[in-house]
């Protein structure tokens, strides 16, 4: 931790000095990131660079690229698991794919999916409501080095006994083993399920909208956006979905309290699944 005679407003300015310097350099933009857990890894990742202060941080970042890629796991927040809250995917089953099924293609775009595990989840539900040959899933984050670990497909093998519990919860059809091979300490996951899955490297801060959506799925990324940055990402939504496209956010997330909220109708209230109406 930061330390305790750290004057609040130099350390303030010298954060501030060196967010916008990432994003110079590198095109990184974390400048409306929240700054209570902002603060937090940047003081992970000076510690475990033997590092003393801030301006330090900085001068290392603009000078050695992959202590920022180091810099960049610990600020892309990658807490995600296989079927992680079985609830939203039963409603997925009941609110989305009924309306998916009326159409004669549809485009989903998973937005900050980390390493995968939402991404392949997804692509199984689709998969076992007959929608995933006629389904592209556009699944981008800003972080590559997790991209690289969703494409492979390739997760731990301890964690499918979890999985495995929570594709049961979510209503999965099948025996979850059908998806992966186990082979050694990990569970490889079947090519199957990634053949139509575009993975691509995109800001939610900065990046524009690149296509036309059915539905977007943005879970519990934007709890560590200030309200300004959140208010950006809704903007971009709201731009990148079709009319009666459908928009899932987090347990934690809600369109209450911005500008957005009358622009669309609650499928789920618990889930937080809306229907773009306007």
């Amino acid at each position: 931790m930061p330390p305790a005679a750290q004057d609040p407003e130099l350390e303030q300015l010298e954060i501030d000095l060196l967010l916008e310097a990432v994003y110079r350099r590198y095109g990184f933009d974390f400048r409306q990131y929240a700054q209570a857990s902002l603060k937090r890894r940047l003081w992970r990742r000076l510690l475990a660079e033997g590092l003393s202060s801030i301006s330090e941080l900085q001068a290392k970042l603009l000078h050695d690229p992959p202590c920022m890629e180091r810099l960049l796991l610990d600020l892309s927040i990658n807490v995600t698991a296989m079927f992680r809250d079985p609830s939203f995917y039963v409603a997925f089953r009941d609110k989305i794919v009924p309306a998916l099924h009326t159409y004669p293609f549809t485009r989903i775009w998973c937005a900050g999916c980390s390493t995968g595990e939402e991404v392949y989840s997804l692509a199984i539900l689709l998969q076992e409501e007959g929608l995933y040959d006629r389904t592209r899933i556009y699944a981008t984050d800003i972080n590559e080095a997790v991209l690289a670990t969703a494409r492979d497909g390739v997760f731990p093998i301890a964690k499918m006994q979890q999985y495995t519990q929570n594709y049961i919860k979510a209503g999965g059809r099948r025996e979850f083993s059908d998806y992966y091979v186990a082979a050694y300490e990990a569970a490889q996951f079947s090519r199957s399920l990634t053949e139509n899955v575009v993975f691509a490297q995109h800001n939610l801060a900065t990046d524009r909208s690149f296509n036309q959506f059915n539905v977007i799925v943005c879970r519990n990324v934007m709890i560590y956006f200030d309200k300004t940055l959140q208010n950006r990402v809704h903007a971009l939504f709201y731009e990148s979905l079709d009319t009666f496209g459908i928009l899932s956010l987090g347990h934690k997330e809600s369109l209450s309290f911005t500008p957005f909220v009358d622009k669309y109708e609650q499928l789920d209230e618990v889930e937080r699944i809306y229907r773009k109406i306007d």
